[in-house]
């Protein structure tokens, strides 16, 4: 397996400094700001779009395949989670993660992208199942702010770039993205058209209302969750500290709202799956920005729900396909790749039957399953 050095990573970094385009993190904004799109869709009573059943025939038009029992993925992105801090936290301390470990399939060292450990260029990789780098066919985003030029991730790769909404989309079933900052606008300016329901919030917990709330009430095949409390304590306080703890157990809480609101709610018991991964972690300190720590790169990816083995690790049920990197973060070109916080895209199709992003790059077969051998 081929592991990335520091040399070619340093080397970027200081081009796309040098360019403008790497900065320190974001303000985190006026707590409870919103920017929101109307909440449209059908109501819970109406049909969000077929879902994958049995009958259902493979076509690569984006209508939905054959075997997935989902009709609905929840894909969470806690932003600056780190695998260390909810084991220190354990069980008692953090229930709802450990109980998606153990009823799902997940892995604590999963990857971020090679380039760079930083928050919107691991999301939009998360979307795209692109590398960052455009000049080697990613997304281009390199920058970390809520700037407006480039407006499109679009104009960053220099091309038109499908993302997992407009693959949803053309399956003619439903999107909602909620975020915790602002930044994630260049999402909604890209994909627009596709996102059927937009909210930024800074407050998290009014954010998470919001997501349990539409839940209830509307059909949708994909929602995109963003929390951002974690990251907020960790540059505040530090990624070792408390105040960081206390963050990662208040989401952990948030989360399992979400996961009663699924359990308790009858059209959605049994057919909503939970897919959680990060955008990077923390070496400690109150920063993530070196690609080459070990710390920033490693995170988790959990998924749960129908059909989703229990208690099962995903570099044990796909030996063929990916291959646990230790303490390496290895290269685009490994012969089996660790996993990754961009196969999360082609992961989700692939629970609702459907092809893989256009153009993408981590996943795009398809190979990462939920299912033991």
């Amino acid at each position: 397996m081929r592991t990335r050095t520091a040399s070619p990573l340093a080397s970027f970094a200081v081009s796309a400094l040098a360019a403008g385009v790497l900065l320190a993190p974001p303000s985190q904004g006026t707590a409870g700001a919103a920017v929101s799109t109307p909440s449209d869709g059908p109501s819970s009573g109406s049909s969000g779009g077929s879902s994958a059943t049995a009958s259902s025939t493979p076509a690569a038009d984006g209508t939905a395949r054959a075997g997935s029992r989902v009709r609905s993925v929840l894909l969470i992105s806690v932003d600056g989670l780190t695998p260390a801090s909810v084991a220190k936290l354990g069980r008692q301390r953090a229930p709802h993660l450990h109980r998606l470990m153990a009823r799902g399939t997940s892995t604590r060292n999963a990857r971020t992208a090679v380039e760079l450990t930083t928050t919107l260029p691991n999301h939009t990789g998360m979307l795209t199942g692109r590398r960052i780098d455009a000049e080697t066919g990613g997304h281009g985003v390199l920058w970390n702010d809520a700037r407006r030029e480039p407006a499109t991730v679009h104009e960053a790769a220099g091309h038109r770039v499908a993302s997992l909404f407009t693959r949803v989309d053309s399956a003619g079933r439903r999107t909602a993205l909620f975020a915790g900052k602002t930044k994630f606008t260049l999402h909604r300016r890209s994909w627009g058209k596709s996102i059927d329901r937009f909210r930024v919030r800074t407050d998290d917990g009014r954010l998470a209302k919001d997501v349990t709330t539409d839940l209830r009430r509307k059909k949708r095949a994909l929602r995109f969750w963003h929390i951002a409390t974690p990251d907020r304590a960790g540059h505040a306080h530090g990624f070792s500290s408390k105040a960081y703890l206390r963050a990662v157990m208040r989401t952990d809480q948030l989360i399992g709202k979400a996961v009663r609101t699924i359990r308790t709610t009858p059209r959605l018991r049994g057919k909503v799956a939970i897919v959680l991964t990060s955008d990077h972690g923390s070496a400690g300190g109150k920063g993530h920005g070196d690609a080459d720590r070990l710390g920033n790169q490693k995170i988790f990816f959990i998924a749960q729900g129908p059909g989703i083995a229990a208690g099962a690790d995903f570099y044990r049920i796909n030996p063929d396909t990916v291959a646990d990197p230790g303490r390496q973060q290895p290269a685009y070109d490994a012969d089996l790749p660790p996993v990754r916080n961009g196969d999360a895209a082609n992961f989700v199709l692939d629970l609702l039957g459907l092809p893989p992003v256009p153009g993408s790059e981590f996943n795009k077969d398809q190979h990462l399953k939920w299912v033991r051998p």
